[in-house]
């Protein structure tokens, strides 16, 4: 009875083993059939990229206008009558230089010259009134004046100094706009318009950006002393921030045309109508698809650009054909644009594409 009831138990043991084996396998199987129904898998993306033409630009900033304020002749300070800071007009007296001997210099030929008029002749009397000027001029370099209206930099020289002839003491400088010369490749330079549209990023500003213009550059290029090939552009920011002072760094771009934004599809993504119109087909929540018309043109080997018709943000699209290339983004074999251009994933308009199989050989994608 023993040995009955254990092969009872061991047939069991092997019926239950086999049934689980076949429930197994048949899951497995239809697994298998039934691949997952999610059109993520397989679908295609919408791309959305902004896309800028821009020159990128460096140097530093300078003020509209510099004047290094200096001793035309030797002699000790006697008046002093601006400080840093101080705002000044054209011609405004800044300091002065002791005088006494110009003025008796003076004072004496215009007794001469009174002596003369006596019994000079014509051609002694119009030499002392020459003389005269070169004595006036003398007289009025014991000043330093402002050539233009402006704002007092730097000042160092006080009263009872001794100065020597050409002795820097000082600068006034004018910052109704700050300017800066800066370098563009020659193969950017046919981009160039007066004009055009410069952001720039000063260190001492954070990450803000102070707007300013192209204002001119010449029609002749020059070469640097690393041999490069350039065209000095002047830009100018007009009413500047007060924390932006002459000669601080910047790094900026020129604005060659505005910003675009891009709608992006792969070229698997298209398909065609009867009637030959372009067309995507968008997934739906219920795994559905719908179909939109559009037109796109080449944006590189692998993507198109959309210009007609509206594509939901973040659509899913059903493949129409099979990938021609694979692994590529937006740009990867577009055109690029020279060294100081930026645009974006590659610049707006691309080159034509190779031919494709069943597809129009026009430059894009449409109705007629």
């Amino acid at each position: 009875m023993a040995q009955k009831k254990s092969l009872r138990v061991f047939l069991l043991i092997l019926i239950l083993t086999a049934l689980t084996g076949l429930i197994l396998f048949f899951a497995v199987k239809g697994t298998k059939k039934n691949p997952s129904k999610n059109p993520s898998e397989t679908s295609l993306k919408v791309i959305r990229e902004t896309v800028t033409n821009v020159i990128e630009i460096s140097g530093t900033i300078q003020a509209a206008q510099t004047q290094t304020l200096t001793a035309a002749g030797n002699g000790t300070v006697t008046g002093v009558y601006v400080k840093v800071g101080d705002k000044v007009k054209k011609g405004q007296v800044l300091m002065e230089l002791d005088k006494s001997e110009q003025e008796y210099n003076l004072a004496k030929h215009d007794y001469d010259t009174a002596q003369k008029q006596i019994n000079g002749s014509p051609k002694e009397l119009e030499l002392m009134a020459y003389q005269r000027k070169t004595l006036e001029k003398k007289l009025e370099d014991r000043k330093i004046k402002a050539n233009f209206d402006g704002v007092v930099a730097d000042f160092t020289a006080t009263v009872g100094d001794y100065l020597e002839a050409k002795d820097s003491v000082g600068t006034l400088i004018q910052r109704d706009y700050l300017k800066s010369y800066v370098e563009v490749v020659e193969t950017d330079a046919p981009k160039l318009q007066s004009g055009q549209k410069v952001s720039c990023t000063f260190p001492a500003y954070g990450d803000e950006k102070i707007q300013g213009e192209v204002v001119s550059y010449p029609a002749v290029g020059s070469v640097t002393n690393r041999g490069a090939s350039i065209v000095k552009v002047e830009i100018r920011i007009y009413n500047p921030p007060e924390i932006i002072l002459p000669n601080y760094s910047f790094t900026g771009e020129i604005e060659i045309s505005p910003p675009e934004n891009l709608i992006l599809i792969q070229r698997e993504a298209i398909g065609f109508s009867a009637d030959k119109k372009s067309y995507v087909e968008v997934y739906q929540q219920d795994g559905s698809t719908k179909q939109i018309e559009m037109v796109a043109i080449p944006y590189d080997r692998t993507y198109f650009k959309v210009v007609q018709g509206e594509i939901p943000e973040n659509a899913l699209l059903k493949p129409q054909s099979a990938p021609q290339i694979s692994g590529t983004r937006p740009g990867d074999f577009k055109a690029g644009s020279n060294s100081q251009s930026q645009q974006g994933s590659g610049g707006v308009g691309g080159f034509g594409m190779p031919g494709m199989g069943g597809m129009p050989s026009s430059g894009g994608f449409g109705g007629r």
